[in-house]
């Protein structure tokens, strides 16, 4: 018996909290902008590609264009 009242307890608040999320239509999260710091960590990989690259090709002298 109090296992069953413990079971609809359960069931009814999940419902009210179901309820409650319809009701409210706003967005379930904020997207967020990048930090500065982001943006400097996103810059440096790009930077260091591209310095893995040119290096790869100055180790080849045959081959002149970095593409």
């Amino acid at each position: 018996m109090m296992m069953t009242n413990q079971l609809e307890n359960l069931v009814e608040s999940i419902k009210s909290k179901v309820r409650g999320l319809k009701k409210s239509k706003k967005k379930p999260y904020v997207k967020m902008d990048k930090s500065s710091s982001v943006r400097v960590e996103i810059r440096s990989r790009k930077a260091r590609k591209l310095i893995d690259k040119t290096l790869k090709v100055a180790d080849q002298p045959g081959k002149r264009s970095i593409s």
